[in-house]
């Protein structure tokens, strides 16, 4: 993926498998996996990773994440040898650390283009958005080496897709092209790999156009939904609306409307 021809100056820093780089700018962090030419994920790399979001998530200058990759490749998932180290109880805790882009407050954006396959496509369906290019493919193909996907992957897409979908891609180790992502709601869009970068962009541009406070509250209410009954959730949304009331941006909002003029959001 090539940087978009309207990015600014960033700050970089790199670690074991990615680097993270900071467009204060654009209000933007990316998290870029760069261990070519496969970008396979490494055990240690994985809390790694949930570290660095918990950064960007600290950092006030950031609105929006974006999980990415150089090379011909996303990812084509985890270290195969690697779990033969790590003991049981390890491996039953993965789902941790790949839920880290869930719990991060800010948007996440999964920018994926070639192979996206097992821990990397379960990282990609912790972001809140996935754009992917047509000809990705995206997929688990743990049950060809007598595995299940164990960080949270099975449960996310039977929660986007439905019951028959799921058991039907993961079962048979279906692989996914990007087109078939975005028809199965997946992916919000599908573009041309030349296009990747500049769809990214645009959808930073409009996140960052809503109020910060408003988006860290429905991105909770949206995830603790889930787990609730439908009453539970109304109730949610309705007390976590309350409470916005008193915030700046809901008046800003409220007189920018009156004022039939762009709203100014600070956050707060």
């Amino acid at each position: 993926m090539t940087k978009a021809e309207n990015r600014g100056p960033t700050q970089s820093a790199s670690f074991d498998g990615f680097r993270v780089e900071i467009d204060r700018a654009c209000e933007r962090g990316d998290i870029v996996l760069c261990r070519p030419p496969l970008n396979v994920i490494t055990m240690p790399e994985r809390d790694a990773l949930a570290a660095a979001f918990e950064r960007l998530a600290r950092d006030d200058a950031v609105r929006v994440v974006v999980m990415r990759a150089e090379g011909e490749h996303f990812s084509s998932g985890g270290d195969i040898p690697g779990f033969m180290t790590a003991s049981p109880e390890k491996l039953s805790e993965l789902a941790r650390n790949v839920a880290a882009p869930e719990r991060c407050p800010k948007p996440v954006i999964a920018a994926i283009h070639g192979y996206c396959f097992g821990v990397a496509f379960e990282f990609a369906l912790a972001c809140d958005f996935r754009i992917v290019t047509r000809a990705a493919l995206l997929g688990f193909p743990e049950q060809r080496i007598g595995m299940i996907p164990g960080s949270g992957g099975t449960a996310r897409l039977l929660h986007m897709i439905g019951v028959a979908r799921t058991k039907e891609i993961v079962m048979r180790s279906r692989r996914l092209s990007g087109e078939e992502a975005h028809a199965l709601g997946i992916a919000v869009a599908a573009v041309p790999e030349a296009e990747l970068a500049r769809a990214v962009d645009e959808f930073v541009a409009e996140l960052r156009s809503f109020s910060p406070l408003a988006q860290r509250t429905l991105k909770s209410v949206i995830n603790a939904a889930q787990d609730l009954t439908l009453h539970g959730a109304i109730e949610l949304e309705g007390q976590s609306y309350g409470r916005l009331r008193s915030s700046e941006d809901f008046r800003e909002g409220v007189e920018s409307f009156k004022e039939k003029r762009k709203p100014v959001f600070r956050g707060v």
